[in-house]
């Protein structure tokens, strides 16, 4: 092999600018998910709360991450929980991407998109598959959604399935208040829970 041999080879290893870095990674993307090793696949929106994180596996959408809660530690997250193989693959999150975008921009109320409710299981995922039950533009106190989960006094235990909700707008938590109106607590902090209310009693 001669001298421009390996220049070529390198090149072709090491790319130069931006757009063959792109290139290299759309390349890469296509060969995981023909070859299935790609477990996990995630984008980053712009939103009016801030930057969300969208995580999809092929059952679904199983990650929604605020950027509080640091995209990085929530992709360890998933590493550890549901696998390690995980890349950048934007294309698998579009049909998330635009229901995101046609709420925000207020045209949509609710939202078709397949879960993977794999991060949450006993009570919690109960509580958080009733809460869709909750209309856009309503809210329900921590009582009520333990009621509709259907044990009256796991009030506690509601607030906590919400604290923990790993698909938060999609899985609408943010409806959920204290019995005396006030917010309550929300993972993508009050400003974030404020700005949902508010966007939905428009």
């Amino acid at each position: 092999m001669n001298t421009d041999d390996v220049s070529r080879d390198l090149a072709r290893a090491f790319p130069e600018g931006p757009g063959d870095l792109s290139r290299l990674h759309d390349r890469l993307a296509a060969g995981a998910q023909r070859d299935g090793i790609l477990d996990v696949a995630y984008r980053i929106v712009g939103s009016p709360v801030g930057p969300l994180l969208l995580a999809a596996t092929e059952q679904g959408l199983v990650r929604v991450a605020y950027a509080r809660e640091d995209h990085d530690a929530v992709l360890q997250v998933l590493a550890d929980k549901v696998s390690p193989r995980i890349l950048e693959v934007p294309a698998r999150l579009d049909s998330a991407a635009r229901e995101l975008e046609e709420y925000f921009a207020g045209r949509r109320r609710g939202f078709d998109l397949p879960l993977d409710w794999r991060l949450s299981a006993g009570f919690r995922r109960t509580v958080l598959t009733r809460l869709a039950e909750i209309g856009y533009g309503h809210t329900a106190s921590y009582a009520a959604v333990a009621q509709l989960a259907g044990n009256p006094k796991a009030v506690r235990a509601v607030g906590t399935a919400c604290a923990t909700n790993p698909i938060p707008v999609v899985v609408p938590c943010h409806r959920v208040v204290r019995s005396d109106g006030t917010m309550g607590g929300y993972l993508g902090g009050a400003d974030a829970k404020r700005a949902l209310l508010t966007l939905e009693a428009a």
